[in-house]
């Protein structure tokens, strides 16, 4: 058993980021944290990520991720590197586990749209920000209030874990912390996110047949150096096996990295408690200067050859105008959204609203109302 780092978050009684904005009954045999685990994949909006894209936006495999089946590896990867530097595994799986609740039908040609349609109105779409209105409002489970009443360390993560928002230009997140990096655990979810997709992304191009691993070997420094190693240890062995094994040694290696480098990050610059974490003038979850541009190479290999290659483009380009035209046919005339939308116009811009009804839409869904509208 790895003891607790005192860096970690504490997650205790005496933890001021286990605060609720509503009060809530303590529970002996669950921290707060695990408790927030519990409310997130309990809302409607956790459960809604099984029906929203991660890459194709017109599956035709079963087998292809979504952002829940992604979800799921982004919480094994953030738990293992949180476990292995002496972390509060708990927090780090609550972040994960939110840390794409925010997204809107079709991925990021999704949220293109959406932004682009809310810049003609003065407004802008931000995944995160979005994350934090889904859980602090738009989730009703509970008898006493909206939302979902998760923790204050949580709360922040969901702004925080892969961009600093300054308190000039959005004071409404003030009570978040804004002056103050965030802990360890939350710094390390975007990057546990990119190890998740750079690996889930290549496997699910070669199931699509869109990507030949030779291209991919050939390609991609991080996966050659790995299909070398794999293929000097199973001699014989069919490509797609030893294709599976070398992005599992990818992944591994990418781990290894991050929990190696962000240790030698906090011992270099002497941090031993997490307020010095929080106010240290920059990040400390990171990789390697090294595998940062192994990372780099292979995230612009995906770009080239996957994310906006011809067909891609041509289902990205469906996508926006999807959500386009059902932008304006919602603002053409607001009385078409259901009650509780039209409702809320009366302390908010219509445009939002819009936005907001749109977010939270599965691709099926949108894609069967725009069919039928």
């Amino acid at each position: 058993m790895i003891p607790p780092a005192t860096y970690a978050v504490r997650g205790d009684d005496a933890d001021p980021l286990i605060a609720r904005s509503f009060p809530a009954p303590a529970r002996a045999d669950r921290t707060a944290f695990q408790r927030d685990c519990d409310r997130i994949v309990q809302a409607r909006a956790f459960r809604r990520l099984a029906g929203k894209t991660q890459v194709f936006t017109s599956r035709s495999s079963d087998h292809f991720r979504s952002r829940l089946t992604h979800t799921i590896e982004v919480v094994r990867t953030a738990r293992n590197v949180a476990h292995a530097l002496g972390l509060n595994e708990d927090l780090a799986e609550a972040l994960a586990l939110v840390h794409d609740i925010g997204h809107p039908p079709f991925g990021h040609a999704g949220e293109r749209a959406l932004d682009e349609c809310l810049q003609r109105h003065g407004l802008r779409f931000d995944h995160n920000l979005h994350a934090l209105r889904t859980v602090e409002h738009f989730e009703v489970r509970y008898a006493a209030h909206r939302g979902l009443n998760l923790t204050l360390g949580v709360r922040e993560g969901i702004i925080k874990h892969s961009h600093d928002y300054s308190a000039a230009e959005h004071p409404e997140l003030s009570p978040y912390l804004l002056d103050l990096r965030p802990p360890i655990e939350a710094q390390l979810i975007d990057l546990a996110d990119e190890i998740a997709y750079l690996t889930a992304d290549l496997d699910d191009g070669v199931e699509s047949g869109f990507l030949e691993i030779d291209q991919i070997v050939q390609g991609v420094e991080v996966v050659r150096s790995a299909y070398r190693a794999v293929t000097a240890q199973y001699a014989g062995v069919a490509p797609v096996y030893l294709f599976h094994e070398a992005l599992q040694l990818m992944q591994h290696r990418l781990i290894e990295d991050l929990i190696a480098n962000t240790a030698a990050n906090l011992a270099a610059a002497g941090l031993s408690t997490l307020d010095a974490v929080r106010r240290h003038p920059a990040r400390l979850a990171l990789f390697t200067p090294e595998a940062e541009q192994q990372r780099l190479e292979e995230k612009k290999f995906l770009y080239d050859a996957l994310y906006l290659s011809d067909p891609l483009e041509r289902e990205h380009a469906h996508a926006h105008h999807v959500v386009t035209r059902m932008f304006d046919y919602w603002m053409e005339d607001p009385e078409r959204m259901p009650a509780g939308y039209v409702e809320q116009m009366r302390t908010e811009a219509p445009a939002r609203i819009v936005a907001d009804y749109i977010a939270g839409m599965t691709d099926s869904f949108i894609l069967a109302l725009y069919a039928q509208l």
